[in-house]
């Protein structure tokens, strides 16, 4: 006896054990079951036979609300048969004889399946293996289910704000391009084509505001004469003929002649071919949102119009990707000239001095040539001004001496009130429809892809919606199945708990890492 220390414990160090916790890692829960001899090794191989069974007397059960509700939305484990047998000491009552047996198959094959449960305690590792599953896997697998719906929801609701802004985006752009061609945008040829009408007004008044410019040319001639002792008829000719004449025909401006007859070229009338829609055949694309078309030409980068022949294609085959691509393209009418009976103003020469594109390029430039005269005059004015230039002008003629400021800056007001009417983006657009009737079906497909995108974005949004709408029902589909999950998880954890407890003198057990 000497090796061998023997511990006496006391009544009260009993009672203090017995209140001592046994805390079980849920992981491991299966673990302590085998290695403490409560369950088999082998149990899997019982529970088989056991899930047979149960199956075949779930086939033949009776009518009853505890029982539905029993057996709904979870697994049938050894507990629930222990439950089921006693609803069914009730409904099979009358089965029962003297000795206390039931003669009811129900009953027999529910308590056969609890037999087999009982057999090592197969029960026991089977339910601590189903707690094990659920708080392992199905539970976080339902939350992290729940949490991507949820996650859906919000990332619809802002694809689809996003669609809702790159729409009106898309819709403002087509309005502000219809207010840059001058039309109000519900029906873009016809207005574009209404538009053209105007044109000959239009140059008319240039070609009678031109009769203002006498004193800048005036003044541009004297100085031209004395300066550079060069002939005040060569400054400006387009200019002044226009200034005296107004816009008149290209025949009489090259001639000197009224024409006796103007036979003006026949443009073709190109009627609007409707293309009928087919689903599917455009993807423009998640627009959105980033789509801008770039900002048109500005004043000192106008295209005046001049093309070459070879730049001048067919129609078919052209891509109007942007406004400048469509600007930038001009068919210009022509018809033969020659053979032309003398007084009749025939192709190019029918056309106004300011409709036909290389006059009206040449009448730009004169402007511009006058308007940078008159600039640099203003400038001259604003400096010091130095004795040898005081010297020199002492002899000029009195139009050049008589200037002040205040004309100057008249003179070049009207320079360039006259240059910003022919070259604003209206009017440039009003050239070239009419240079090509063509360009009035480029322009208008242009504005239609908008309005296209624009009605897109808007099917996205409610495809988006109708997605968010989708995942937020399968949400709320989820989230009953986890609770009724995580309540049957805890029910059996009491169980497990419970029945281990019995088997140390209902010393309390634990299980821990549950997370329920």
């Amino acid at each position: 006896m000497s090796g061998t220390r023997v511990l006496i414990v006391t009544g009260a160090g009993m009672q203090d054990i017995q209140n001592v916790p046994i805390d079980i890692q849920t992981g491991k829960l299966l673990d302590w079951l085998v290695d403490r001899r409560h369950c088999a090794l082998k149990w899997q191989s019982n529970v088989l036979q056991i899930r047979e069974k149960v199956n075949q007397a779930l086939q033949d059960m009776p009518e009853h609300e505890d029982i539905r509700n029993l057996l709904s939305g979870t697994y049938i484990n050894y507990f629930h048969c222990l439950k089921i047998v006693e609803i069914l000491k009730g409904t099979e009552a009358a089965t029962r004889n003297l000795f206390g047996r039931y003669s009811s198959q129900r009953m027999k094959d529910w308590q056969e399946v609890i037999s087999l449960y009982q057999a090592d305690n197969t029960y026991l590792a089977e339910c601590g293996t189903l707690l094990m599953r659920n708080v392992s896997y199905e539970i976080p697998a339902l939350r992290k289910q729940i949490t991507r719906c949820q996650q859906l929801v919000v990332e619809c609701e802002r694809r689809a704000e996003e669609c809702v802004r790159g729409a009106a985006d898309q819709r403002d752009q087509y309005y502000s391009s219809c207010k840059r061609y001058g039309i109000s945008g519900e029906d873009v040829r016809k207005e574009l084509q209404m538009l053209v009408r105007d044109v000959p007004a239009d140059l008319r008044q240039v070609g009678s505001d031109a009769a203002s410019l006498l004193p800048a040319i005036q003044l541009y001639q004297a100085c031209v004469s004395y300066v550079c002792d060069g002939s005040p008829e060569q400054a400006l000719p387009l200019v002044r003929y226009v200034q005296e004449h107004g816009d008149t025909t290209v025949y009489q401006w090259r001639t000197g002649q009224v024409p006796v007859k103007v036979e003006r070229p026949e443009v073709e009338e190109v009627e609007e071919v409707s293309i009928p829609k087919e689903e599917g055949d455009i993807d423009w694309g998640d627009m959105g949102l980033t789509t801008e078309t770039p900002a048109m030409q500005t004043s000192e980068e106008v295209d005046w119009g001049i093309v070459s022949e070879t730049e001048v294609t067919a129609a078919d085959g052209i891509v109007w990707d942007t406004e400048e691509a469509v600007s930038g393209a001009i068919i210009t009418v022509l018809e033969d000239g020659h053979d032309v009976p003398p007084g009749v103003a025939r192709g190019p020469d029918a056309f106004t001095v300011l409709e036909n594109t290389d006059t009206r390029n040449q009448f730009v430039d004169e402007l511009m040539e006058l308007e940078l005269f008159l600039v640099h005059w203003l400038q001259d004015m604003e400096g010091d001004t130095d004795i040898v230039t005081v010297t020199q002008f002492q002899t000029a003629p009195p139009i050049l001496q008589g200037q002040t400021r205040n004309k100057i800056e008249a003179m070049l007001s009207q320079v360039r009130n006259l240059i910003g009417h022919l070259t604003d983006v209206k009017m440039r657009h009003l050239f070239l429809i009419l240079a090509s009737p063509r360009y009035v079906d480029r322009v208008t497909d242009l504005l239609r892809q908008r309005l296209k995108q624009a009605e897109l974005l808007e099917r996205k949004r409610e495809a988006w919606l109708e997605r968010g709408k989708s995942a937020e029902e399968e949400r709320e589909s989820l989230e009953p199945k986890l609770s009724l999950l995580q309540e049957r998880s805890r029910e059996l954890q009491k169980q497990i708990e419970a029945d281990i407890s019995r088997r140390y003198n209902n010393r309390p057990v634990k299980l821990i890492g549950t997370g329920l």
